[in-house]
């Protein structure tokens, strides 16, 4: 039996590649995006969406330790040029964040992004087409939120952090479609374990991880970054971030199936590695179903 990564033709076998559509969909959209609040809902944060549509699917952000929404501005309005409604609250900014009020705070949002018009009333969102996402400790507490959330229909992290309650356990419980999104490179700042959180998941997941992507590359707080030596801003890196989330996106809450080599667990392309089976449980510190199994060798 064959485990673990593929990025070629095996016995006639060959992997979704995402190369025909990842280049396109990690640059900006055709979408004008508006930019507008969410303290009218009595929620601290922004609303980022197409300037127009009818039925649009929408998703909730969270934000990773110590950062605000203010961090993660081409990210946001990256997803809305592709016609997605994002909004994100700034709340749990603080040293010792609550994760699970965090949580709350991402349903509450999807609610009121799908229970109002936006804009000049142009703007709806269709409460079939919900997913969240976040960032750090923003992608775990989507997790979170999603337990028991028959709305939400896809969940997406980008290199997400250990949280209390524990997401890898939440995981568990989900039979949603999932992407995870990790690193391919040590990193000393990293908070969490990426794959683990995708080995526990139980439903459909696609874990990959950027070759030279780390979990505070991603965040755009670039000055925060230089005052406390962890590197840059990995502009290359979260371009590859992002197009890998609205190629999933398009096609999960979309149902574009144009973009289905997004889900698949064994997708290829330059600057990704995709890990299922045995070589994810390798990589989230599990024993894998191939240890246990006698070897043929004949």
């Amino acid at each position: 039996m064959l485990h673990g990564k593929l990025t070629c033709s095996i016995l006639g076998t060959v992997s979704a590649n995402l190369k025909k559509h990842l280049a396109t969909l990690s640059k900006r959209g055709s979408h004008r995006v508006l930019v507008g609040d969410l303290d009218y809902a009595g929620l601290p944060g922004k609303v980022y969406a197409p300037a127009e549509g009818k039925g649009l699917a929408a998703v909730a952000f969270g934000h990773d330790w110590r950062k605000n929404v203010k961090d993660y501005h081409a990210t946001l309005r990256h997803l809305a040029s592709w016609g997605f409604v994002v909004v994100a609250p700034d709340t749990e900014t603080g040293l010792i964040p609550n994760h699970r009020n965090l949580a709350a705070d991402l349903e509450s949002s999807l609610q009121v992004a799908a229970g109002v018009k936006l804009g000049n009333g142009n703007i709806t969102v269709s409460p079939h087409k919900l997913g969240l996402i976040g960032h750090g400790m923003g992608g775990a507490s989507a997790v979170l939120a999603a337990v028991d959330n028959e709305k939400v229909k896809a969940v997406g992290a980008y290199y997400p952090a250990q949280s209390s309650p524990s997401a890898d356990a939440a995981a568990r419980s989900l039979d949603i479609p999932g992407l995870i999104i990790g690193s391919g490179r040590s990193d000393i700042f990293n908070a969490g374990n990426p794959a683990k959180l995708a080995y526990n998941w139980g439903g459909d997941v696609a874990y990959r991880e950027i070759i030279k992507g780390t979990q505070q590359g991603f965040s755009e707080d670039l000055f925060y970054k230089l005052a406390i030596g962890s590197g840059a801003f990995q502009a290359s890196q979260a371009e590859i971030a992002r197009g890998l989330m609205v190629g999933f996106l398009k096609h999960q809450l979309e149902g574009d199936k144009t973009y289905s080599d997004f889900s698949e667990p064994d997708a290829s392309a330059k600057g990704i590695e995709s890990f299922f089976g045995d070589d994810l449980a390798n990589r989230a510190g599990e024993p894998s179903a191939g240890a246990l199994a006698p070897v043929n060798k004949d």
